[in-house]
């Protein structure tokens, strides 16, 4: 498979969308009563969805037509303007700025399945095909969002989303004409890992946020010092499995990749929030047992998802391996809900989870 290079202005549209999920991750650090309400949770949800798929659609079309064109850079110039009307959008009060954060996320996937159309000008045989599929269908999806200009409340969200499940189900539909021209796996995963690498940056800085040396506050320089090494375990796991278990050359879709990530993306968030609810602010102590560990189980599973199918086989792991992570993981939550245990025991627990978990996966 021929080798495809990430370029700098990939690189840079990345962290405009990280800027987006870390500003959509600021309505899970709304605590009322000690609990974040259903309502933060779903709003959060709504919001990272639609960011993560503008994001794949781009990302995608690179994958697989991306030349570093002068018309290309253009593209993906004004998807950045659009981006920004989307981050500009997002806040706690997402009704008021429903119509704005709509407009940016058309104009996002309006340009990028207009590039499939222009790309099916320059190709041939497979890879205009699967071009003309893209670049045709998508728009169903987008007519169906735009669709939701003309109801109120809860239906123009059901509209939207609607729209949104019809193009994300699109290229599983399409998976005979996609598997002929299939993604580079290797420069999907240098693309989906960068993005990631980012998003464990932002967690760093959630866990220097805790951070207060003065005055010899030697319990926050601890609880930092066991966040990173959460964080570090996770990174470590993370890229020593997409670096040296996974095989580059399958010829695939991607999906599990693709889809895989948006549980990623989630639980990265939701992890590098826990941190800071664990420290700065008063939560109800089963609400947070049961929050963190949600966020540590979808990351486990979502890490699973991604790398099992793609390891070279002599290095998948076995059911027991599998039987050990839940294990650990279930007796620490059953530990927690017998005991209140102070807050830095529940990161110690996380840390020897991930450590565990790192160097298993990756020997």
């Amino acid at each position: 498979m021929h080798e495809k290079k990430v370029t700098w202005l990939e690189l840079f549209y990345d962290l405009v969308f990280v800027v987006a999920i870390a500003t959509t991750t600021h309505v899970l650090l709304h605590v009322e009563e000690g609990v974040i309400h259903a309502e933060y949770i779903l709003k959060f949800v709504l919001m990272i969805i639609p960011i993560w798929w503008a994001w794949v659609g781009q990302t995608l079309f690179i994958n697989r037509f991306g030349e570093d064109l002068t018309h290309q850079r253009v593209f993906m110039i004004i998807q950045m303007f659009f981006t920004l009307i989307m981050i500009s959008s997002l806040s706690v009060d997402f009704d008021k700025y429903y119509y704005s954060f709509l407009f940016g996320y058309l104009g996002l996937r309006v340009f990028t399945v207009s590039q499939h159309l222009v790309a099916r000008r320059r190709e041939e045989g497979d890879r205009q095909k699967v071009a003309q599929y893209l670049g045709t269908y998508f728009w169903i999806g987008i007519i169906i969002s735009f669709l939701s200009i003309f109801f109120d409340s809860w239906i123009r969200y059901v509209v939207f989303y609607l729209g949104i499940v019809v193009e994300i189900i699109i290229p599983m539909f399409g998976r005979k004409y996609l598997i002929k021209y299939p993604t580079n796996i290797a420069h999907l995963l240098e693309r989906f890992g960068l993005f990631t690498i980012i998003l464990f940056g932002e967690s760093i800085v959630s866990a220097l946020s805790i951070l207060d040396p003065k005055d010899g506050d030697w319990y926050s320089i601890l609880f930092s010092a066991i966040s990173f090494i959460v964080i570090i375990s996770m990174w470590w796991q993370y890229f020593d499995n997409m670096e040296k278990k996974v095989d580059k050359n399958l010829k695939t879709a991607g999906h599990s990749i693709i889809y895989g990530h948006l549980l990623i993306f989630t639980s990265l968030s939701m992890i590098a929030v826990s941190l800071q609810l664990m420290y700065l602010y008063e939560v109800e102590y089963y609400f947070m047992v049961f929050f963190v560990f949600s966020s540590v189980i979808l990351y486990f599973f979502a890490t699973t998802l991604v790398f099992h199918q793609y390891r070279h086989v002599h290095h998948r792991l076995k059911v027991y391996h599998l039987g050990l992570f839940v294990g650990i993981l279930a007796l620490f939550i059953l530990i927690d809900l017998l005991f209140v245990v102070p807050k830095i025991v529940i990161v110690i627990q996380l840390a020897i989870f991930f450590i565990v978990y790192a160097k298993i996966t990756t020997r």
